[in-house]
């Protein structure tokens, strides 16, 4: 018995040890963020702030699907995977032979999937270990396919889209494990985060959002929360009744892992339904920054941003581990750009919160947020809970798709610099009484949205100071900067806009060094491979997503989309539809 066991635990460590070898490999990105820590930054040097301007595409690559584009390429030796929204079409392009699709897969689904779906068909991407391409379909089936042949090895459903439960999110592999979180807060499921093993697709472990401590995998007296044990059902305590089993807590978002701590990080996101009056309490976990033990799922911290979200301000997006300085200090630190509009560090270690600060200058509805206690001064004039059902609240900023959707940020560890794409966005919000039909969407909200009083730009791309907790600089941008940015470590960052440019800008300073309009609006993000000697940057292009739902899906009416059509109805004027893979470099 010891030494299978001996033997399975050398396995998984190999399995581990090889990738983030790989992730460790500049010329290639074999993970969605590019590495275990979220940093989003190559350490390729070819591309300068002196020859940026020298940029031009070398070769695109059409997908054949039109909607959102979200999610980014992966390369995997001469290998190139591209993923694509519903259908979820995978393609598997040689990099020696011009590109050439030595594969490609087309998951047969169920369309009645796509109106379950709540903004937008989106796919964030695919991950790679042990031979395999993971993709987490729309339907929520997670597949494993050959990534020499793209056979099925295995696959395996995850929920059931029927009761509204839909898969957007990039899976991660970890050790011998493949880590998928679930959509479906607009639906009332009860979110959860699953690890497969990868073997065979059997479940290793599942963690709930919320409910009882064997669902969430707590142990009340070990699991910590503001530097306390959380004690017994600590979530159940929050939620009236059986609230909590369609109470939502989606983990939709990006994960990343420590693995010398050996923990798994991810947050969760709105407790559903967006009427806060019908679900008194704190709704533990949603809105939660969890610390999870990689092999066994148990929760070391958790963090909850905003409780009793009044305005859905998710809190999937990425939490980014960085070794850096916070007030002078050398920290271990998680830093997590939340839609609330408020830039979270902890010590990644223990989950202690050290700084919390607005990273938009609009955000409004709380004046801060209290480190002692961890919970934000809300204040009473945007609170919709306290201003109740069927009434309209005004000008609360951010509106519902936050100062920071999932685009993900990137951090470069040679300036300790985070480089961030924003919206600039608020909105109006009136709840209003919803009953859960199991399958039917459970929102209970009307919004619409709009730029801060005074101000006709809807994004901002800036670069933020975690040691100082303040904004260095900042690039207006006409929409939401809707795409995840790239750093180099030769002083470019890079990112793009809803209306098709990428662009390359200057790290220190902001100042534009070259930019390129692709064929459709950037939701998609940039990442960096080398191929025979060559530096390139890729990008999806392919507008959708939620700030664009209203042209992918033909909606019209200002308040459609949960409330984001009206915002961005100019859009069209500047783009339109269709995935494009664009390739860059400087020679």
């Amino acid at each position: 018995m010891g030494s299978a066991a001996g033997i399975l635990g050398a396995g998984a460590a190999f399995a581990n040890d090889q990738l983030e070898k790989m992730s460790q490999d500049p010329k290639q990105w074999v993970m969605p963020a590019g590495d275990y820590a979220n940093q989003r930054h190559t350490k390729l040097t070819q591309i300068t702030t002196e020859n940026a301007h020298k940029l031009h595409p070398v070769w695109t690559f059409s997908t054949g699907v039109l909607r959102g584009h979200e999610g980014g390429p992966l390369v995997v030796g001469d290998m190139m995977y591209v993923h694509t929204p519903f259908p979820n079409k995978v393609f598997a392009l040689d990099l020696n032979n011009e590109g050439r699709i030595v594969w490609a897969y087309e998951p047969k689904q169920d369309p009645n999937v796509i109106p379950v779906m709540c903004c937008d068909t989106v796919n964030r991407g695919v991950a790679y270990g042990e031979g395999m391409i993971f993709l987490h379909q729309a339907d929520t089936t997670l597949v494993a396919l050959d990534a020499k042949t793209g056979k099925v090895a295995w696959s395996v459903k995850d929920d059931d889209p029927a009761k509204g439960a839909t898969g957007t999110s990039a899976p991660l592999v970890v050790k011998d494990k493949v880590l998928v979180g679930v959509s479906g807060g607009e639906f009332g499921v009860q979110g959860h985060m699953t690890a497969y093993n990868i073997k065979d697709g059997s479940v290793a472990w599942r963690a709930y959002s919320e409910g009882p401590d064997d669902q969430l995998l707590f142990d009340p007296d070990k699991t910590m929360a503001m530097g306390k044990p959380v004690g017994k059902d600590s979530s159940l305590k929050t939620w009236e009744g059986d609230q909590w089993k369609i109470g939502g807590g989606a983990t939709w978002g990006w994960i990343s892992y420590d693995p010398k701590l050996n923990l798994i990080y991810y947050g969760s996101g709105n407790p559903s339904t967006w009427n806060p009056s019908q679900r008194p309490g704190d709704n533990k976990w949603s809105m939660t920054i969890f610390a999870r033990d990689a092999d066994t799922g148990m929760a070391k911290w958790v963090y909850q941003m905003t409780p009793h979200d009044e305005w859905d301000y998710d809190g999937i997006n990425e939490m980014i581990l960085a070794d850096t300085k916070v007030h002078g200090k050398e920290t271990k630190a998680l830093v997590h750009f939340d839609r609330n509009g408020f830039a979270y560090v902890l010590d990644r270690t223990n989950g202690e919160l050290l700084e919390a600060n607005k990273y938009d200058p609009a955000v409004n509805w709380a004046t801060k947020v209290d480190l002692t206690t961890g919970r934000p001064e809300v204040v009473a004039q945007y609170s919709t809970d306290h201003n109740g059902p069927d009434h309209n609240t005004k000008g609360v900023c951010p509106a519902a798709l936050g100062s920071k959707d999932e685009q993900p940020a990137s951090y470069d560890p040679q300036t300790h610099m985070f480089y961030v794409p924003t919206n600039h966005v608020c909105m109006d919000y009136e709840p209003y009484k919803v009953t859960y039909t199991a399958g039917q969407p459970y929102v209970g909200a009307t919004l619409s949205m709009f730029p801060p009083k005074g101000e006709n730009h809807l994004g901002n791309f800036i670069a933020y100071d975690v040691n100082e907790g303040k904004i260095v600089w900042s690039d207006h941008e006409t929409f939401s900067v809707w795409s995840g940015a790239l750093t180099t470590p030769t002083g470019v960052a890079f990112y793009g806009t809803l209306d098709g440019d990428l662009k390359a800008v200057d790290a220190k300073t902001g100042k534009l060094l070259y930019k390129f309009k692709t064929p459709s609006g950037i939701i998609g993000n940039v990442n960096a491979f080398e191929h025979n000697g060559k530096e390139y940057i890729a990008v999806l292009s392919g507008v959708g997503g939620w700030a664009g739902i209203g042209m992918a899906a033909g909606l019209t009416g200002d308040t459609d989309g949960l409330g984001a059509v009206g915002a961005y109805k100019s859009l069209s004027n500047y783009t339109q539809l269709g995935g494009v893979l664009t390739v860059f470099s400087v020679e």
